[in-house]
């Protein structure tokens, strides 16, 4: 079953990519790899000997405008940024259960296509689940890792959420820029960009969204002792540092670095991710 409401709306989805692909402030490469759940598209950027590094994206949202985010990274990092299957991209459209091992068995597959036998990891909101999923299934295979406004932790009060889905909601249905204005003041803290503009703007009209995020609970994550960097949003409507933080504390053994950003939404200004960027690459760095 297709994740795209339409043909039409899937080819609005697959330029939107690649309008954020061309927009990167770096050259990438394209690669293709198999994994047990599919076909999957991986972006990657940096020098050929750099140390590699896996970078997930977030959810009902294209890779490389998540990639955006980090792009300064790769003048030192081989990023290695995969198309999350099940989402808008161009890796296979199989849904898993976001709550089960699929997760981390097409992470172990994506490094053992790369030829890794582990490697610091990035995940930013759904991507920061999706790296929770594969702590709990392959500990071994993360040397670090660093969640930026992550999914994981549970979520934002109802009356938060509905801030942002309602809107949202009736954007799909009666398509107008005051809904989406209201949308996009919720999830983000500067005025944004045309790309990011133009991908949420066709993610809310073409995709049959994805309403669960992955979670772990403590007892999966006995095993998984690689430090852990954590940024959170302050007025994140999704991940409210108020709920994040102190589930975190209670389920990451190692969690070394906690950084709250203030007056951020869900969507970073510029200047929480270049902020974001230097602490990771200090982070990977130690």
């Amino acid at each position: 079953m297709s994740i795209y409401r339409s043909r039409a709306g899937r080819q609005v989805l697959e330029q939107a990519y690649w309008d954020a692909v061309e927009h990167l402030e770096v050259e990438v490469e394209e690669r293709v790899v198999e994994t047990r759940h599919g076909s999957t598209h991986v972006l990657v950027a940096g020098p050929a000997d750099g140390k590699p590094v896996v970078v997930f994206h977030g959810g009902n949202a294209t890779n490389p405008m998540s990639l955006a985010w980090y792009t300064d990274l790769a003048d030192e990092y081989r990023l290695i940024a995969p198309d999350i299957i099940g989402q808008p991209g161009k890796s296979a459209e199989t849904r898993v259960d976001p709550q089960g091992d699929d997760y981390g068995e097409w992470v172990v597959d994506l490094l053992d296509a790369f030829e890794l036998r582990s490697a610091p990891m990035m995940g930013t909101s759904y991507g920061g689940g999706v790296l929770l999923r594969a702590a709990a299934f392959a500990p071994e295979r993360i040397e670090r890792a660093a969640l930026v406004v992550p999914a994981g932790f549970g979520t934002g009060s109802v009356v938060s959420l509905l801030r942002v889905s309602l809107p949202a909601v009736l954007y799909h249905v009666f398509p107008n820029e005051w809904l989406l204005e209201r949308t996009l003041g919720e999830l983000c803290s500067e005025k944004p960009n045309r790309v990011v503009r133009t991908t949420i703007a066709a993610s809310l009209r073409h995709l049959k969204l994805e309403n669960e995020f992955p979670e772990v609970d403590a007892s999966e994550l006995d095993a998984f002792d690689a430090p852990v960097a954590l940024f959170v949003a302050e007025d994140d409507v999704f991940f409210p540092a108020a709920t994040t933080i102190p589930r975190a504390r209670e389920l990451i053994p190692n969690l070394v670095h906690t950084e709250t950003l203030p007056g951020e939404s869900h969507m970073l200004s510029s200047t929480a991710q270049r902020r974001v960027t230097d602490t990771i690459r200090e982070f990977f760095d130690g």
